[in-house]
Order: C-alpha cells, then sequence, then structure tokens
C-alpha cells in the first residue's frame, strides 16, 4: 500500500473528503426526490420484467441479463420490449437483499435500482469497492416484514470516503487484481471441493456395496419402528424453548448428524408433538422434487428433539452415523424411488421408507464405515478445516485487504 500512502500524502495530507452517497452518484428516476432538501439528482432507466427477463434467450452474448438475484446470464438477442441500457452502472436490488452489483456495457435490467457516478471526478467502480465493504450495513437499509425493500431516504445518507480520482483508480486497480487473483484460487478450491465431493460419493456407494453373501440385508421394518411428526408452522418458531427440526431445514441446514436444534418451540406447544430420541434417524419424507426425499440426520442431542410432521424418526438399534451415511446413498435412493407420491409435493410414508433394505455388518463394522464418511464428509463440509476452511480463509483475506485499502484518515466536509 505503499502507492497509496504516497498518493494520499501527496494529493490530501490533511485526510479525505467525506460525503454522502446522494452527493457522488445519480440514481434511477423512481427515487427523484427521495430527499427535496438535497436537489437529489437522478438518471432515467427503464426496467424489464421478471418475467420477460426469464423468457429472454440466456445464452454467452454480448448483453448482460442483470438480475436482482445472485444469477446474471447473457443474451444474444433482445426481444420487442425488452429495454437495452448502455454504460457502467451499480446495482442494488429493489426487494429481497443487499445482493450489490457493479456492471459496464449492454444490459436488460430486472428490478434493481440502478446508479451512476455523479460526475468524472467519481470512480463508480470505487463506489461499488466501498459498499461491498459496508454491505452489512447496506443490509440493515432493507426493511419489511415480507419482501424486504431499501430505505433509500437512509441508504443516500450513508457517508463514503472519496479521495482524489487518481486514488480512487488506484485503489480500483489494485482491488481488480486481487479480486481475479482470488476469484481463480476460489475456483481452483471449488472445483477441487467438486472433484472431492464425487469422490466421497464414490467412496460412499462403494462402502456399502456389500454382496448379499458377505452381510445380511435387511429391510429397515424389521430393523426399527418409524414415527411421524405432527404438524406445526414456521410462524410457530422461535428463538428458544423445546428444541425441534422443520423439514425445511433438512434441506438447508443439517447434514449427516446433529447434537443442537436450529430452531425451537414453545415448551407447552412441544408438549403436544412427537420427538426423535438420542441415536433415532430422523428421515425427510416430503418435497419439490423426488430427488429431496429420505435423507436422514442421525439426532445425537442430549435432549429429545420435536419434529416435524414431514419427517420420521426412525428408531433402532444401529450405528446412528451408519444408518444416516446410507439414507443419503443412490442404493437407498433407488430402492425408496418407486413409493415416492409425485405432484406439487412429493412425499413418502412409513409403509414405503420401512421397504428398503441396508446391509447390517457387525457393529464394529458399521462404526468403521461411519467414522470414514463423518471425517471424509467433514473434509468437505466443514468451515473450520479442509476445503471450506481454505475457501473461506481466502475469502477472509480478500476483504481484510479491501476494508484496509477503504480505510482512510478522513475529514467531514471539504
Amino acid at each position: 500500500m505503499s502507492k497509496i500512502d504516497d498518493l494520499l500524502k501527496q494529493y490530501c495530507p490533511q485526510g479525505v473528503i467525506i460525503k454522502e452517497l446522494w452527493e457522488v452518484t445519480t440514481w434511477d428516476k423512481r427515487f427523484n426526490g427521495v430527499d427535496k432538501s438535497k436537489q437529489l439528482k437522478v438518471v432515467s432507466y427503464k426496467h424489464v420484467s421478471s418475467a420477460l427477463l426469464k423468457s429472454l434467450k440466456k445464452e454467452k452474448g454480448t448483453v448482460k441479463l442483470l438480475s436482482t438475484g445472485k444469477f446474471d446470464g447473457w443474451t444474444t438477442e433482445i426481444e420487442a420490449g425488452s429495454n437495452l441500457n448502455f454504460g457502467e452502472v451499480v446495482t442494488i436490488p429493489s426487494g429481497g437483499s443487499a445482493n450489490i452489483k457493479y456492471y459496464n456495457g449492454k444490459f436488460v435490467d430486472s428490478g434493481n435500482i440502478l446508479a451512476k457516478a455523479l460526475d468524472k471526478t467519481i470512480s463508480l467502480k470505487f463506489i461499488y469497492y466501498y459498499l461491498l465493504s459496508k454491505n452489512e450495513i447496506v443490509e440493515s437499509f432493507f426493511r419489511g416484514s415480507g419482501v424486504k425493500h431499501p430505505n433509500m431516504s437512509e441508504l443516500l445518507k450513508l457517508q463514503i470516503p472519496i479521495p482524489p480520482l487518481a486514488i480512487q483508480d488506484e485503489i480500483v486497480s489494485i482491488l481488480d487484481t486481487f479480486t481475479t487473483l482470488e476469484a481463480e484460487l476460489e475456483a481452483e478450491l471449488e472445483a477441487e471441493l467438486e472433484a472431492r465431493k464425487k469422490q466421497y460419493i464414490f467412496y460412499r456407494n462403494a462402502l456399502f456395496s456389500f454382496e448379499e453373501q458377505e452381510v445380511e440385508w435387511k429391510p429397515l421394518e424389521e430393523l426399527g419402528e418409524f414415527t411421524r411428526g405432527k404438524r406445526f408452522v414456521k410462524t410457530d418458531i422461535q428463538s428458544e424453548g423445546a428444541p425441534c427440526i422443520h423439514y425445511g431445514e433438512m434441506y438447508t441446514h443439517y447434514k449427516i448428524w446433529a447434537k443442537e436444534a436450529k430452531s425451537f418451540l414453545d415448551p407447552s406447544l412441544a408438549s403436544k408433538l412427537r420427538t426423535a430420541m438420542y441415536g433415532d434417524v430422523v428421515i425427510v419424507a416430503a418435497g419439490e422434487t423426488i430427488e429431496d426425499i429420505g435423507k436422514g440426520v442421525a439426532w445425537l442431542g442430549d435432549n429429545e428433539v420435536v419434529i416435524h410432521d414431514a419427517c420420521f424418526a426412525f428408531s433402532h438399534k444401529m450405528h446412528p452415523n451408519y444408518v444416516s451415511h446410507f439414507t443419503q446413498t443412490d442404493i437407498f435412493h433407488s430402492q425408496i424411488k418407486r413409493y415416492i407420491s409425485s405432484g406439487k409435493i412429493s412425499s413418502i410414508n412409513a409403509a414405503g421408507l420401512s421397504k428398503a433394505k441396508i446391509p447390517v455388518p457387525s457393529m464394529e463394522e458399521q462404526i468403521r464405515i461411519a467414522a470414514i464418511l463423518d471425517k471424509f464428509h467433514a473434509l468437505l463440509n466443514d468451515n473450520s478445516i479442509g476445503l471450506q476452511a481454505e475457501i473461506k480463509t481466502r475469502r477472509k483475506q480478500y476483504e481484510y485487504y479491501r476494508n484496509q485499502l477503504l480505510t482512510f484518515n478522513s475529514v467531514s466536509n471539504e
């Protein structure tokens, strides 16, 4: 950062000037007059609807399809009625969360709030990097009980240090280079992670591929009992109380085993519902697709956990993690697939799950297999070790370096 320090001493020895966001950017016309006392300048953009955006041909082309979510597409064709825009923009979703983006070129947009630099003394990409460094603050401006929307009156008052353009450009150049290197390294790590996941799946299936003469394969109904949970809804969930597992969390939160619950219920409600005990495997029995059905999580918590009515608790005398890993194999899913009913929501009942057969080696062998797969799974999914930890560390290093570059000794006004 020595070059930055030299430039700061040369151009602003007394510190960097602080300005509010509205003073350095022009915004979408829908926010004209957000704060009339400040003569907010705006730029007019036309938006394409989400439906039209989805209908556009998403293939590599010259026009960017800017969505409000994480996915951006490309198109070589623009349909009549879509609004083609040109130039350099920073986008913030008009609803959802603070998914800040930067783009320069031809684009059509869907539901973003668009900003441009006020004049040639402002680097819009510098503004973009600064907003990224303050993502949590920007996120705090998104409010609402359902879909959140940004409070632009507050957002446009966000204070930003504005060094001279030469310093802005130098910082952008450094961060562009660092971002490219970080992205390349992360892509390599992600590719390695994907390769390891395939390897894990291969070995997991191999470890359960016992020949019938090696071990006995038994249907689950001979090895334990299935207990279906009782219904509760998301609005019943609270931050403390009796631990519970909602079926949706089986896809988004839980992996192979769990000692603690993500969610809780009022104890008076929980007492009327059904629970899983230590060692039970909680199996999800409903989902949007057939592939979603049947995932199991071994409950290893000290206390019972309430389960949703779209889940079953499988009580048994095998090693819990051995059973849990098995429920995530192709071998298991190929057996239960025939019993899944399809519709708006796919589902399976206890009778269908109970027909699936599982190899039953000695308890010693079950423990050995579970230990191998537990370690392999942790290396792939645990944020504190393995490749996930390396990816997380790289992201933190990048964020730290970016924030250091964007931190100045500042003055309040010119």
